[in-house]
């Protein structure tokens, strides 16, 4: 008589010499188990610790000119920001909008205001090791999402309310997504890159140039298997991306020369400078590079290699490039969503080293060089030399109902001093801007408009507060010349404060009327 079972089942038999014996179970082993529990969760790492060390003393340093512009378009209605974009800043629409709702729903304290950049830094950390494991293995995906962690740059964008943490988030999914359409490509796994590419345009356009190198990787995969399949389903997922971000180019085109106008033509020296500042650390970005070169002589992985350097450096190329013309986009912070494609391959060297223990090794000594940036990048004046907060403070201190401010705008209303004292001063601490006849709300713009007749202007206030920049003692520096004439001529200083860095505060009185 003979038994058959199927094999794996409890009650399965294996015929023996003398007999019949039980077979022997196919289960995993508790340590498989649980390499297979860490290799699927290890992203919740270097997401806590992204998320840790973006949050630490996040509300430290001063609310700069670039988050106040943040702030003034986010505390309007969505009528007023959609009236604002059509005259400036149309590129941060998508990015206004989101903080629009954040702020109606959390408030504006300086640490609340800057969480949605640190939970977008986080996200962006799980792509990061997810980019990681496809390309180099589950190892390297663990490092590059440690790397990516440290990095000072990270942690000083996390810390920032601006759209970069939400482009780096979109670029790195695209990464991904890019990579995991390759291997299947189907309509399925080409829309959400197609998502996340509209995503990446909508929150700063630069990010576009990103393309250039995705399309390089899909031609070298197609000139191996040679399918028409990969190359027509990328340009389909492309054009489906761009139909929400083309309005918004031509738009922003019309607006380039208000917004970046500023920035010079880049030559050599400032294509060397934005490496280091495009980690926030010399030291770090020499560790990074060294890393990345390791790959190349890695048999194994140097195809993987070499499509991941190209996400990573063709677009600064590109965009150095490109700023040759008329208009300059070299910017440290326009390209820092090259940032985890640079922690891929940085990990994929790491890994690559014997013995392993030099990879802890080599990310406790990357986090090591950062150590000094991280505690720099939270000082109070790194991103304003001015110390606002104490200006404000010294206004509320002397406040008295029915007093008038006067920050100084003029050629200076670009550092948006008048913006900071609404950001920094209480509720119930409410000076009337004395020389403003339309707000920048109801100019449809991120700036006030000034009154054409500031002697009319000025009449009615008995005090009022001037704040302007510089350490002497000169109420009036800075002031624009008619403002400046009424002020002397109508008002008193009966205090000139200079203990505000950067900034004198002082408290105008108006003079007696002669008999």
């Amino acid at each position: 008589m003979s038994t058959s079972a199927d094999v794996g089942t409890t009650d399965s038999m294996t015929a023996v010499p003398g007999g019949v014996a039980p077979a022997r179970r196919r289960s995993w082993r508790p340590d498989e188990r649980w390499r297979r529990l860490l290799a699927s969760t290890s992203w919740c790492w270097p997401a806590l610790i992204t998320l840790a060390v973006g949050l630490r003393d996040s509300s430290r340093p001063e609310v700069w000119r670039d988050e106040l512009a943040t702030w003034t378009a986010a505390t309007r209605s969505t009528g007023q920001l959609w009236a604002m974009l059509q005259h400036v800043d149309a590129v941060s629409g998508l990015y206004y909008l989101l903080m629009h709702f954040w702020v109606s729903a959390f408030g504006y304290s300086a640490t609340v205001f800057r969480l949605p950049t640190a939970l977008a830094m986080t996200a962006a950390s799980v792509f990061v090791v997810l980019t990681g494991r496809k390309v180099f293995g589950a190892r390297a995906g663990l490092a590059a999402g440690l790397l990516f962690a440290v990095f000072p740059s990270v942690s000083r964008y996390a810390q920032e309310a601006r759209s970069y943490a939400f482009v780096v988030l979109a670029v790195a999914a695209a990464n991904w997504l890019l990579l995991r359409a390759l291997e299947r490509p189907t309509v399925r796994r080409w829309l959400p890159y197609s998502l996340s590419i509209a995503l990446a345009g909508l929150f700063h356009m630069v990010s576009l140039v990103v393309l250039v190198p995705h399309a390089v990787v899909v031609v070298m995969r197609w000139r191996r298997e040679r399918g028409a399949r990969l190359p027509l389903g990328h340009a389909a997922a492309v054009m489906v991306a761009m139909l929400p971000v083309i309005p918004l180019v031509l738009l922003g085109q019309r607006q380039v020369q208000r917004q970046i106008s500023w920035l010079p033509t880049p030559d050599l020296q400032t294509f060397v400078d934005l490496w280091q500042n495009l980690f926030a650390s010399p030291l770090v970005s020499g560790c990074v590079i060294a890393l990345c070169v390791l790959p190349a002589a890695w048999p194994r992985g140097r195809r993987r290699a070499v499509e991941i350097g190209l996400i990573a450096a063709l677009p600064i190329l590109l965009v150095w490039i490109i700023s040759q013309g008329s208009v300059s986009y070299f910017l440290d912070r326009y390209l820092l969503f090259t940032v985890p494609a640079w922690a891929v391959l940085a990990a994929g060297g790491l890994t690559a080293l014997r013995p392993r223990a030099l990879i802890p090794l080599g990310l406790v000594a990357t986090a090591l060089l950062g150590v000094q940036n991280q505690y720099d990048i939270r000082m109070p004046d790194i991103k304003e030399w001015t110390d606002e907060k104490a200006a404000a403070r010294i206004v509320a201190d002397g406040y008295r109902p029915g007093d008038g401010i006067v920050p100084v705008r003029g050629d200076k209303k670009f550092m948006m001093l008048d913006f900071a004292m609404d950001f920094y001063l209480p509720k119930n601490v409410r000076p009337t801007d004395v020389f403003q006849a339309r707000t920048a709300a109801q100019a449809d713009d991120l700036y006030p408009v000034d009154c054409s007749r500031p002697d009319v202007c000025a009449e009615g206030f008995q005090r009022i507060w001037v704040l302007t920049y510089g350490g002497a003692r000169d109420p009036y520096q800075a002031i624009p010349q008619a403002q400046a004439q009424v002020l002397e001529t109508e008002f008193t200083a009966v205090r000139i404060d200079t203990a505000a860095r950067g900034l004198v505060v002082s408290l105008l009185e108006r003079k007696p009327v002669a008999a």
